[in-house]
């Protein structure tokens, strides 16, 4: 794979896919470059993997880095998204591994949600540290234009795929205890936990960029007490992962070059949020 410096101009992408646990190298990108990207926040997770899927140009970044060497809690979140704004992407699809606190959202099955709970505690969560202050909303924080995509996209290639879900975010790195996490489902509700969304979302509305997630559960949290090996982990992501690629190579080409504003706000996410 060719190694380059951001040059503008020269690697811009319209399409950004963040891959989570398990999804280092999504395999489907032609013609790869390898691409160093600098920021005001300091370094990405990795080098930013530049190329075409199906005649789009798309900017690939592993968030943990590749061979998970970044835990949840130290991922420079600012460097990631600025980076992606700086390639010129309008989209954004995030993968992530969770777990589940429902019986029907299966291991194997994935989420597409609509809804979050942060519950991290000390994180990066602006670009706006001052001089400019700056109030996005999030009632409604992933793009609803986006999200139907991944979802028609999803079950067209039969894979089961929830359109409706709260992901609760937890600081990690390390998981919930029994009581938490049954906290988490019969007191707030939530639908699947994680720990790399926030503040993710946050800064990718900040930068006016079209987000949503895709998670792929792996498991059932905790609260189920039901023992999971993780050899039963591995198997299910190694699966998941795969069906992940073929959503992503399948949905990619279906985007539009520009965001509909009719469905989605989330381009001028900041035109009532400055001060």
């Amino acid at each position: 794979m060719v190694f380059q410096v951001f040059k503008p101009g020269r690697h811009e992408a319209e399409i950004g896919v963040i891959g989570g646990s398990g999804l280092y190298d999504p395999g489907i990108i032609e013609e790869p470059v390898e691409v160093k990207v600098y920021t005001p926040y300091g370094e990405p997770s990795d080098y930013v993997i530049v190329g075409r899927v199906k005649g789009r140009r798309v900017a690939f970044l592993p968030r943990h880095g590749r061979g998970h060497r970044i835990p949840p809690h130290r991922i420079n979140y600012r460097a990631n998204i600025w980076a992606l704004k700086m390639l010129g992407v309008k989209w954004v699809i995030a993968v992530s591994a969770v777990g589940s606190l429902r019986w029907d959202y299966k291991p194997g099955d994935f989420v597409v949600p609509d809804q979050f709970i942060d519950m991290t505690k000390k994180r990066d969560y602006t670009f706006f540290e001052g001089g400019t202050v700056a109030h996005v909303s999030m009632a409604d924080p992933f793009c609803e234009h986006l999200r139907k995509y991944l979802i028609e996209t999803g079950r067209e290639l039969g894979i089961t795929v929830h359109d409706r879900g709260t992901y609760i975010c937890i600081e990690g790195p390390r998981f919930s205890t029994r009581a938490e996490s049954r906290i988490w489902k019969d007191v707030f509700k939530a639908d699947i936990i994680g720990m790399t969304l926030v503040p993710e979302v946050n800064l990718a509305c900040e930068a006016q960029l079209c987000y949503a997630t895709l998670a792929m559960v792996t498991d059932y949290d905790v609260w189920a007490e039901k023992p999971v090996t993780a050899e039963e982990v591995a198997r299910v992501m190694a699966e998941n992962v795969e069906k992940a690629k073929k959503l992503l190579y399948a949905v990619i080409p279906k985007l539009p070059s520009e965001p509909d504003k009719e469905y989605c706000s989330c381009c001028e996410s900041l035109k009532y949020a400055v001060i």
